[in-house]
């Protein structure tokens, strides 16, 4: 082995050097990495000054939406290092021009996908912002904007960066759209919900915490009205996923709308009470009712007490009022306390509340008892026995 072999291996070793992968420098390529990884390792530091110098200038506005968008930020800002590296480290390589323009690509792409990024991330403070204008539109439409938004924008940073690639996005629309005509025959369903879903939320039917009965179909709370479905949580706490398309076809009761909540009672009295008696009691329910400031005054609403008719086995009087709350809690304690009103007036007055019976007459005729055909009299329990 002489020195001529040795040099030879140096020429080779030289040779790899300097066009080690795809003609590249390999101290380039080292060099270039160093840059990158500097670049990381200043990430954090990056960060916390950017987003402190943010936060420091929207600390001095009393507005929490700045607040809530440099949160949003946060990670895209994180990501601007990534971007700063890359774009650097491939500026630093002398670079063949296939190699440049792959690496220009990269660049751009890295560009675009934290812009695009970023849009995305502030979507939701912006919807925050949107509810403000809630007088205008419902919480749910304004969901959906959200949501409407978050996916434009990333349909339009997946455009952009195919662009950037050199692919046309016309053909792949062109391509999709004969594709979504054969999906659309076979998923009529789908699209039936999602436009039944714009009807729900145009028409402002019902929103997100109100209590709405769909007979036959469900009875709850509604937690979120989405694109397809609407999730209602019964009261035994399960959740429905109803099709939006059978709230829009069906009649909807929306309790939570009521502006007030009615009682309607049909109190039945013994025969034995006396019209007094009966119209003390018909005057202290009325006054009662009319002094109460948890029901509805009579301007207000119908409200009435009135002894209405003569049933089977029972005077009835009949009870119509409703309660300021529509709180169903808050609406039981009033009945309850209604209820124990009427028991007290009705025992002052000297008189009782009716009760279901039926009456057996007997009737002697000679030596032999021929029972006579059964009476149901419908409100009595006691058995009455009569013979001749």
């Amino acid at each position: 082995m002489g020195v001529s072999d040795f040099e030879e291996f140096w020429a080779l070793v030289v040779d790899v050097w300097n066009n080690g992968f795809y003609g590249v420098d390999i101290g380039q390529m080292i060099i270039a990495l160093s840059i990158f990884i500097v670049l990381m390792l200043a990430r954090n530091l990056f960060t916390r000054i950017i987003i402190h110098r943010l936060e420091k200038l929207v600390s001095k506005t009393d507005n929490v939406m700045d607040d809530a968008l440099v949160e949003a930020l946060r990670n895209p800002i994180r990501f601007i290092p990534v971007v700063l590296g890359v774009f650097f480290a491939s500026t630093y390589l002398s670079l063949s021009d296939e190699l440049q323009s792959f690496a220009t690509n990269v660049n751009r792409s890295l560009i675009a996908f934290a812009i695009f990024w970023a849009l995305y991330r502030v979507s939701d403070p912006l919807s925050e912002i949107m509810m403000r204008a809630a007088h205008i539109l419902t919480a749910s439409m304004i969901q959906w904007l959200s949501k409407a938004i978050k996916i434009a924008f990333a349909l339009l940073g997946a455009a952009t960066i195919l662009e950037i690639w050199g692919i046309e996005v016309g053909a792949i629309i062109a391509g999709l759209g004969l594709f979504g005509v054969a999906v659309a025959l076979g998923a009529q369903d789908l699209f039936k919900n999602l436009i039944a879903g714009l009807f729900v939320i145009g028409e402002r039917r019902f929103q997100p915490g109100d209590w709405i009965l769909v007979k036959g179909i469900v009875e709850g709370t509604v937690e979120e009205i989405g694109f397809r479905t609407t999730t209602v949580r019964r009261f035994d706490k399960a959740p429905v996923y109803v099709p939006n398309a059978k709230l829009s076809d069906n009649a909807v009761t929306n309790f939570s709308r009521m502006t007030y909540r009615r009682i309607k009672w049909v109190i039945g009295l013994e025969y034995g009470s006396s019209a007094d008696q009966l119209n003390q009691i018909r005057d202290a329910i009325e006054t009662y009712v009319a002094d109460n400031k948890d029901f509805a005054k009579p301007d207000e609403t119908s409200t009435f007490v009135r002894i209405d008719s003569f049933s089977d086995s029972s005077i009835d009087i009949l009870l119509y009022c409703f309660t300021k709350t529509t709180d169903w809690l808050d609406w039981l304690a009033i009945k309850e306390q209604l209820l124990l009103e009427i028991k007290r007036i009705v025992e002052t007055a000297g008189t009782g509340f009716a009760f279901p019976s039926r009456s057996l007459y007997l009737e002697a005729i000679g030596d032999d008892l021929e029972v006579a055909p059964l009476h149901l009299a419908g409100k009595r329990q006691s058995t009455e026995t009569a013979n001749d």
